[in-house]
C-alpha cells in the first residue's frame, strides 16, 4: 500500500471555509482521478495552534505508478487551484509512505 500524505497547517482566518472546501471539492477531485482507493482527514493534535491548526489527509493507492501518474497528470492543477483559492493562509507539505507488511 502506497500513502500520499497531505499536511496542512491553516490559518485561523480561513480555516471553517477552508475545511468545507476540502470536504466539498479538494478531496473528492482527488478521488475522481480513479487512481486512489480511499482517503483519511485527521486534525493532528497536541500541536501548537496560535496561527492555526494542523491537518494532515492521506489518499491511499496500491502502485507507485499510480501515484506517479497522479503527480504527472492532475497534482500540479489541483495544488495550483489550491493556491488560487487559499493564496498564502496555509502551508502544504507532501510524504510519500509505504506500508512494511509485504503489501506494497
Amino acid at each position: 500500500m502506497i500513502v500520499y500524505n497531505v499536511t496542512y497547517k491553516v490559518r485561523w482566518s480561513i480555516l471553517d471555509k477552508w475545511l468545507a472546501w476540502q470536504q466539498s471539492s479538494h478531496i473528492s477531485a482527488h478521488m475522481a482521478t480513479g487512481l486512489f482507493d480511499d482517503h483519511r482527514f485527521f486534525r493532528l493534535l497536541e500541536q501548537d495552534e496560535e496561527e492555526g491548526p494542523t491537518y494532515i489527509i492521506q489518499y491511499f493507492t496500491t502502485s507507485l505508478e499510480r501515484y506517479r501518474q497522479f503527480m504527472i497528470e492532475f497534482a500540479p492543477e489541483l495544488q495550483r487551484v489550491s493556491w488560487q483559492q487559499w493564496g498564502d493562509a496555509f502551508i502544504a507539505f507532501r510524504t510519500l509512505m509505504s506500508s512494511e507488511l509485504g503489501d506494497t
